[in-house]
């Protein structure tokens, strides 16, 4: 994931010694053309402690916050998540909302933090591709209305769905609601939403994982643009 980083945002970078002396080390460092007084060389025990993984891959690197894009890009579905806290399901959004050409991701302040280290993992690089907004209280609302004005259609999914996923027409106007694991979406989210989808499901089971949900929408859009 390291290659990924955009060189203008990178401040540091800490290697260790067999890393460094590989071909992978050598390679990223060719890359990301870091001045020498930039990489810094420690052992395998202190990677350890400053990486907080169980088996570290022997980089680490020190990134300005500014290197996440938060301008929206494309003219394709964008998603809304409200108060998706784990960090697995925020950085799995993240990286399949790139894989299924999504321009951008809205979030509310009570989602998980972007930049915490599971979520940066998780994104495998993606972390600087896909735009991210986060918004503070009345704001996210506020932006669905402004969307909304603009022709944006806006599509929760929720157990209350009157229509199944893949019934539903999906183009780039179309923007998807995401709902809190353990809750769902809040009646305020709902009540703005334009349409409330349904993912149907077999056995006993009652719902799906937030981001396995926001996967299957994306990729229901995604399938319709290709055809």
């Amino acid at each position: 994931m390291a290659a990924e980083i955009p060189t203008e945002f990178l401040r540091g970078l800490f290697l260790t010694e067999d890393f460094a002396a590989g071909a992978g080390g050598r390679d990223l460092l060719a890359k990301l053309s870091v001045p020498e007084g930039e990489v810094t060389l420690v052992t395998d025990e202190v990677m350890a402690r400053m990486s907080g993984t169980e088996h570290p891959q022997g980089v680490l690197a020190l990134v300005d916050a500014g290197a996440v894009r938060t301008a929206p890009s494309g003219d394709f579905p964008v998603v809304f998540l409200e108060d998706v806290q784990d960090p697995g399901n925020l950085g799995t959004i993240i990286r399949t909302a790139e894989a299924a050409g999504i321009s951008a991701i809205y979030m509310t302040n009570g989602c998980a933090d972007i930049l915490s280290p599971k979520v940066v993992r998780s994104t495998m690089g993606c972390l600087f591709r896909m735009p991210l907004i986060r918004l503070e209280g009345d704001d996210f609302y506020a932006e669905i209305g402004r969307q909304q004005k603009k022709g944006q259609r806006f599509v929760a999914a929720a157990l209350g769905g009157t229509r199944p996923y893949d019934a539903i027409p999906y183009d780039e106007h179309t923007a998807f609601l995401i709902g809190n694991e353990g809750n769902g979406l809040s009646a305020r989210a709902l009540a703005l939403a334009d349409e409330e989808t349904i993912i149907p499901m077999e056995g006993a089971v009652e719902s799906l994982n937030a981001a396995v949900a926001a996967a299957i929408l994306m990729y229901e859009a995604a399938r319709q643009r290709r055809l």
